[in-house]
């Protein structure tokens, strides 16, 4: 390659490089040990950035209940206390799981470890797809308040409006989950602000009416208990109870996202916790009061609380109400586009955590030099672009498909909590109470689900139900081809171990050596780097095949050890100390054998989260202290090709083969054949 491409190709991946700069940020520091401090967030930050998606749901939830109620905002009064316990008892069974869970995991780890790993996997699954719909929804709710004060002309630009959000949102969340906290704080506090204001003003407004609202409402219900018998007024009250299932969503969210807590993380998660908690009820109780008062009607082109907006402030002077409802609204949609962060915080951690247990690719497991899940951000956002494409933005269709997978696993998690309390209650003070938290829990959940899926099955409800058993489906072949990868790597370490014995106890027969000691490097010889990810049988494979394939060539072998900093050991200071000790004893271990042959061999280590960066990083130091190497890597290559094979291992080696090559450096692959 000419010197002219090259420098092109250089200016080229500086200019984005620039860019990547400008958008997300510069790379984070993961020698420095504050770094964990840096990105972690206080309660106030938690309740922002996880709690946005429980407290906006308040702009959807209470709508839809209230559409269920027929007619008859009497009864919005037990709907109203029925919700509020329902969001307390949530909220309390969570706070016993980040007790026993402290390191975070949320459903999918309580499913996993109290029930098993695939109730685990299905939990996990349905998790993923709530918080892609928690993405979804919560834009398009918010896109739905922005337009309901503009002329119904301008609704066909809503979806552009929220497709832009979207890309917005990608961009921040790839910087870090700090940095999209903080920069959508005043959103959160201004919603706050007005929506307590809105609800406390319609309380002392209507007062003096009190009276008078009270025996509306009992008159309200003894003409529903008379047209349709207790039995059919309780129906209604459930059924209208049921379909506000929305307004819980986001309570598990804190449980999930303990790893980006500061410590200590559990009295943090539980101040959190409380916030969202005692904020929600307010919201979601003063709403449905407040729409009850008001006797607020649907409009198909206005949400209920802009009505309630415009009908509380009817008496006001034109220019003040305008300028309140104007604002209230736009923090409205603001926070609903805030709500979508929950989606992108813990939706990628929960797609780390089952690529962890390989139940997902382990791509999404890897972090981006901004210490994010890079990967798992950029396919939650491209899947919501796409929901909110095929659905048009609808909430009606979306809060269904939404509330339907956050109850399975809110489901899943109150029932390994109650079978872990019984199996432990010889060993657990008070675990009768814990139990009953749990198992009251468990109940309401369960009886949410059933609910909303009958009823909804037709209008929706089977395509959340289809959508996560293909997902489900698919985590089991994949989870089954990575079983089979490891056993034949597990064969493959077993074979080289095998063979290096009996050369080992060969040369020692013929006394070409007499122990396992430090070999001088020679200068004059070619030398083999090999670059390795763990000590295993890839590593071990790819040294033999050197020594057999190129006999007599290679006497020195330097060992590049990489440790790729990931969602599993990227959880503080400590795991990062243990990883790094681990990362260097890996490259001791290939030290160790590669003299047990009579070879000199040395190990070099780093860690980081690109492996093709950190070997261009060390590149200019080898070269100006070894004289002639050739880099070596194994790659695995499967005798029956699979088509999602590029997506569940990594071919890392042949981009930095392609790197080192336009430095004159020679890179050989050496195939891994597995069968």
């Amino acid at each position: 390659m000419d010197s002219k491409s090259g420098s092109g190709l250089s200016k080229m991946l500086f200019f984005f490089s620039k860019l990547k700069n400008i958008f997300i940020g510069r790379a984070r520091n993961i020698g420095d040990k504050s770094t964990f401090h840096k990105i972690s967030l206080v309660a106030f930050f938690a309740w922002i950035g996880l709690g946005a998606d429980g407290i906006s749901s308040s702009c959807y939830g209470p709508e839809e209940a209230f559409h269920f109620l027929l007619g008859h905002p009497g009864l919005a009064i037990f709907v109203a206390l029925g919700t509020v316990f329902t969001i307390f008892i949530i909220s309390s069974s969570y706070s016993q799981i980040i007790k026993l869970f402290p390191n975070g995991g949320g459903g999918y780890l309580v499913a996993s470890k109290l029930i098993s790993s695939r109730v685990g996997m299905i939990s996990g699954c349905s998790l993923l797809i709530d918080y892609l719909l928690t993405i979804t929804l919560s834009i398009s709710s918010g896109a739905d308040a922005i337009f309901s004060f503009l002329p119904v002309s301008w609704h066909q630009y809503k979806i552009t409006v929220a497709i832009i959000a979207l890309i917005l949102l990608i961009l921040l969340n790839l910087r870090g989950a700090k940095e999209s906290v903080l920069s959508l704080t005043p959103i959160f506090i201004i919603f706050l602000l007005t929506h307590v204001f809105l609800i406390l003003y319609v309380f002392i407004s209507k007062a003096p009416e009190l009276p008078v609202s009270a025996h509306a409402t009992v008159t309200d219900v003894n003409n529903c208990l008379t047209q349709f018998g207790f039995l059919g007024t309780l129906f209604i009250i459930l059924k209208a109870y049921s379909m506000g299932a929305g307004t819980y969503t986001g309570i598990e969210a804190v449980s999930n996202g303990m790893p980006i807590l500061r410590e200590p993380r559990v009295k943090t998660a539980h101040k959190t916790m409380n916030l969202m908690a005692l904020s929600l009820s307010f919201m979601v109780f003063g709403l449905l009061i407040s729409y009850a008062l008001y006797n607020v009607q649907i409009n198909p082109h206005k949400t209920m609380n802009a009505i309630l907006l415009e009908e509380s402030t009817a008496g006001w002077h034109h220019g003040l109400s305008y300028l309140y409802i104007l604002i209230t609204l736009v923090s409205e949609a603001a926070l609903l586009f805030v709500a979508a962060q929950t989606g992108f915080l813990d939706g990628p951690r929960i797609m780390a955590n089952m690529a962890i247990d390989l139940w997902f690719p382990k791509r999404f497991a890897a972090l981006s030099d901004r210490l994010v899940t890079q990967n798992g951000v950029v396919l939650m956002g491209l899947g919501a672009i796409l929901l909110m494409v095929f659905t048009r933005g609808a909430v009606s269709i979306l809060i269904v498909l939404y509330s339907i997978n956050v109850f399975i696993t809110f489901s899943l998690s109150q029932l390994g909590m109650v079978r872990h309390w019984w199996i432990k209650r010889d060993a657990t003070p008070g675990w009768f109470k814990k139990l009953s938290i749990n198992g009251i829990g468990l109940v309401l959940t369960s009886f949410i689900l059933i609910s909303v899926v009958v009823v909804k099955f037709r209008e929706g409800g089977w395509i959340t139900l289809l959508i996560t058993g293909l997902a489900v489906m698919m985590a089991f072949q994949i989870r089954k081809h990575y079983y089979r990868v490891t056993l034949r790597l597990q064969k493959l370490r077993l074979n080289a171990y095998a063979h290096l014995e009996e050369s080992i106890s060969r040369l020692k027969g013929e006394g070409k050596i007499q122990e396992v000691k430090p070999v001088e490097f020679d200068p004059e010889a070619n030398t083999a780097i090999i670059m390795v990810s763990g000590f295993g049988g890839t590593g071990l494979h790819t040294l033999l095949e050197i020594i057999e394939s190129f006999k007599g060539i290679y006497k020195n072998f330097v060992f590049i050890r990489v440790g790729i900093i990931n969602a599993r050991n990227f959880k503080g200071s400590q795991e990062m100390e243990i990883f790094k000790a681990g990362v260097i004893e890996d490259g001791k271990k290939y030290t160790r054998i590669a003299n047990s042959l009579g070879y000199y061999a040395k190990s070099l280590w780093t860690i980081g989260t690109d492996p093709v960066f950190e070997v261009e990083r060390m590149l200019p130091k080898l070269l100006r202290v070894i004289p002639k190497p050739t880099f070596f890597g194994g790659q695995l290559v499967f005798s029956e090709t699979f088509h999602l094979s590029r997506l569940l291992h990594n071919h890392t080696i042949f981009t930095i083969q392609k790197r080192l090559y336009k430095k004159g450096v020679t890179v050989v692959i050496l195939p891994i054949l597995i069968s």
